[in-house]
């Protein structure tokens, strides 16, 4: 009991430290950071993923496997969110990155043929379809005190398509965000490209009803300011924008509200993407003045909101994917930005004024580190970042002076890790092996790190 009373301390301390740390804006490109440290990993046996000495994980949920509802744990586990449950329980909130074509190979929660989608209350699918059903949506996990043991497992949402990432809310919910912009035809009943609120606390599957009013485009993430209810949104696209929806109420997205796109202050229609040294903007470490453009239309039939908003003045973003709130600010990962294109992470912190967009970490070196996706914010300060590469993807720490270090690391498949996010007490990190359809309970000296 003292060890774990001194770690939660050490947490607590460091995690405050570090805050102040990152407030200093002190980075080096990840090109310079000292060696990684994978010559420290231990191969794992049994074939799944790499670890340092002293760290173990616990497969908690595996694709094709029952669930409690009778229907199947689905393939494609992506991003993915932790909430305190009742009695020290946890519970996780899992998207599932499905579409007609990837469900049927990866496993669909209603097993070949649809057979299980008699199981179902269809009335509760977002799309049910002409054809069949959308296949992407989320599962429910409640783990319990300890988090080794699944307690109970079950869809939670359904009848979507390729929920890529979302984010939690600090009214205990997560925004599950459609990767996808499927218009209604034979198939679809429905048109796709919307993010979707799923109570932790609900049991069983939601009513699907897509908030409108924080747009439709190819989403990513969210993360949600505790201190004003603003909702933050990355879009996977070359030329994506970031953007921000105001609601009318706090805690109550459904009920409406203005959708934004960030614009830099100093140029009008600016590229971050630093694909091209003449059109480059962000110098590392230096803070840019944002002012915040209003978007009309944001329904989007044509697939148009970010090219009318760029003609508005909002900046470019490479390929915006991972997102947190963590340490009073945003923190987002660009995965083609940079000269080299192999990633971008900004910071992007609110105030009075607008806010201001810092270039946190560039990569100059693939080898070093590669394509950031899915992040996160550690107790201890630290970003979390899941690489999405076509080499054998890691779990990579950041450090607040930009340095790395290697958490994990993948060389058994050509599966990216998605969803990293830690329990409520910060002792346990959760991640999804993707297409493997695994989801694992990472524990060990998180204070070493």
């Amino acid at each position: 009991m003292a060890a774990m009373i001194d770690r939660r301390r050490f947490l607590l301390q460091a995690g405050g430290a570090v805050a102040a740390a990152f407030g200093g804006w002190q980075r080096v490109l990840a090109a310079a950071a000292p060696p990684l440290a994978a010559d420290r990993l231990r191969p794992d046996p049994d074939g799944v993923l790499d670890l340092p000495e002293g760290f173990d994980y616990t497969v908690l949920s595996r694709a094709g496997t029952l669930m409690d509802d009778g229907l199947l744990v689905p393939g494609g586990c992506d991003g993915m969110a932790a909430f305190p449950g009742e009695g020290g329980r946890v519970v996780l909130v899992r998207n599932h990155e499905l579409d007609a074509r990837s469900g049927p190979v990866f496993g669909t929660a209603f097993g070949a043929g649809d057979a299980r989608l008699a199981n179902v209350d269809r009335a509760r699918l977002y799309d049910a379809g002409g054809e069949g059903p959308s296949y992407g949506g989320t599962t429910t996990l409640v783990l319990a005190p300890g988090v080794r043991q699944v307690e109970a497992q079950f869809l939670s949402l359904a009848g979507t398509l390729r929920n890529c990432a979302g984010g939690p809310t600090p009214w205990g919910s997560w925004l599950s965000c459609e990767e996808n912009l499927q218009s209604a035809d034979t198939r679809h009943a429905r048109d796709h490209g919307w993010v979707f609120e799923v109570p932790s606390s609900h049991r069983g599957l939601v009513d699907a009803r897509p908030l409108a009013a924080l747009g439709r485009f190819n989403h990513e993430a969210a993360a949600v300011d505790p201190a004003t209810g603003i909702v933050y949104l990355t879009e996977d696209r070359p030329d994506g924008l970031f953007y921000r929806f105001v609601p009318h109420e706090r805690g109550r997205l459904a009920a409406g509200g203005r959708l934004q796109a960030l614009a830099i202050a100093e140029r009008a229609s600016a590229d971050t993407r630093g694909w091209q040294a003449q059109t480059a903007i962000c110098e590392p470490g230096r803070a840019l003045r944002v002012r915040w453009i209003d978007l009309d239309g944001v329904d989007a039939p044509g697939d148009d909101l970010r090219l009318r908003g760029h003609a508005a003045g909002a900046a470019l973003f490479a390929r915006g994917e991972g997102l947190w709130w963590g340490n009073d600010a945003c923190w987002f990962a660009c995965t083609s930005g940079g000269a080299a294109q192999a990633g971008q992470i900004f910071c992007f912190r609110p105030d009075a004024r607008g806010g201001s967009l810092t270039l946190f970490v560039e990569s100059t070196d693939p080898a070093r580190f590669a394509n950031a996706d899915n992040l996160t914010v550690a107790p201890w300060g630290d970003l979390i970042v899941c690489e999405d590469t076509n080499r054998a993807c890691r779990l990579l720490g950041v450090r607040p002076d930009g340095s790395l270090y290697t958490l994990a690391r993948n060389p058994y498949n050509d599966s990216e890790l998605a969803g990293a996010c830690f329990a409520p007490d910060g002792r346990t990190l959760f991640v999804n092996v993707q297409w493997a359809g695994l989801t694992l309970a990472i524990r060990g000296p998180f204070e070493s790190l």
